[in-house]
């Protein structure tokens, strides 16, 4: 049985495919052949073992190597096949009277090197060219659908957070809070596996992590980093302890249904030094203004820019986004089904915002050696510009001392 909450209508999947089969024609492209987790879920409703083409025109066919029967259960896309192996695909596709493609899209910035070697002697005489730009575009717009169910996740964010509080002790290390919140978010359907596209890139739940811990730098593409339990994580709670009149980060992303809610907030155990609390009403400052900016037809590199400045006037310039060189080049990004998804608030990015598109915006400062403040919340593109999908409140939630 396919649980009620993951079922993905047929009318939406068709919405998602004719946008595909709309850029494989701009292409000049026969068909796409989709091999990886996210977009298989995202045009086909499964992740089971298997490929998905997607002629130009016609019906896509789901071909599953493993497991088919629960793959026909998830999927109701019309053409699910058993296949026993990826050779077999041009035979089954002659089956179906689609013609070998003399172009064949798939997607390049995910596929192993061995794997695209295996396809260009499986489709010897197609051109195998780069498709995953076009899908991350259309990614990039959600529908109705796809916003109940990041308003969901959302939810699910907000009572995370609600729970810090609760379970806050001066003595406690990171990652037994973390434990702790995990568990609970876990009980609230929390899917544990936080989807990112990026090679090399892994995330659990996301970072908790407290004072000096917070502003320790790792190779994440993110703005924090954290010492993690061991250098093989590199990154994340560690054994930390918290302490009092202390920045606690907690960064955490919810996957509810396959979809992200990428949401973080600061608490404390007793008022924080002023110059922090500054600092973070700064963040949250910044996130307001640029709200009022993103809105449609807005160039996301161009918001990039705004915040920079913005940080600048206010004073942040050394400490925004990380400190020194290797500071990170962005302040916001999309989310879905993964973690970074279009569109990029980064610099040189020329994507033009589109109502519908959902972004994590999340200015922060780095203090080396004291911790981090800062904001983040999974907003919507409107007309109006970016409304945001959770209610938590953006202040530092500051607790009596013990």
């Amino acid at each position: 049985m396919v649980p009620e909450s993951s079922a993905v209508p047929a009318r939406e999947l068709q919405s998602r495919i004719i946008k595909l089969q709309e850029a494989l024609a701009a292409r000049e492209m026969n068909g796409a052949l989709i091999v990886q987790k996210t977009d298989l879920f995202y045009f086909a409703a499964t992740s089971q073992q298997g490929w998905l083409y997607v002629p130009v025109v016609g019906e896509p066919i789901l071909m599953i190597f493993k497991e088919y029967e629960r793959a026909r259960q998830e999927s109701p896309l019309a053409e699910v096949v058993s296949l026993v192996g990826n050779k077999k695909i041009p035979a089954l596709l002659d089956q179906y009277g689609y013609p070998l493609p003399a172009v064949l899209g798939m997607e390049l910035d995910v596929l192993p090197t061995s794997l695209y070697f295996q396809y260009r002697s499986i489709f010897e005489k197609a051109q195998i060219e780069d498709i995953s730009y076009e899908i991350r575009l259309v990614r990039a717009v959600k529908s109705e659908f796809e916003i109940e169910k990041l308003r969901a996740a959302a939810k699910m964010s907000d009572k995370v957070a609600a729970m810090v509080p609760e379970l806050l002790e001066a003595g406690k290390s990171e990652v037994a809070l973390a434990g702790e919140l995990e568990s609970y978010a876990r009980s609230l359907g929390h899917q544990g596996i936080v989807r990112m596209r990026m090679f090399g890139s892994e995330l659990f739940y996301g970072h908790l992590l407290s004072g000096d811990g917070a502003a320790v730098p790792s190779y994440l593409a993110s703005p924090t980093g954290g010492t993690g339990v061991s250098s093989v994580i590199g990154q994340g709670a560690g054994f930390r302890q918290i302490g009092l009149h202390e920045p606690v980060l907690l960064d955490y992303v919810f996957a509810l249904d396959g979809y992200i809610c990428d949401h973080a907030r600061i608490f404390s155990l007793g008022p924080l030094p002023a110059d922090l609390e500054a600092a973070h009403a700064a963040m949250v400052e910044i996130q307001d203004e640029i709200k009022s900016l993103a809105k449609p037809g807005t160039i996301s590199g161009e918001l990039y820019g705004a915040m920079l400045t913005m940080a600048e006037k206010k004073g942040y310039s050394e400490n925004f986004m990380g400190v020194g060189d290797r500071r990170i080049r962005f302040t916001g990004h999309g989310v879905g089904l993964e973690l970074d998804e279009f569109p990029f608030l980064a610099k040189g990015q020329e994507l033009v915002l589109q109502k519908g598109m959902v972004i994590a915006l999340e200015p922060k400062t780095i203090f080396p050696g004291r911790g981090v403040v800062g904001i983040e919340n999974t907003h919507l593109v409107t007309k109006d510009g970016l409304v945001p999908l959770s209610n938590f409140p953006d202040e530092i939630t500051t607790l009596p001392l013990p």
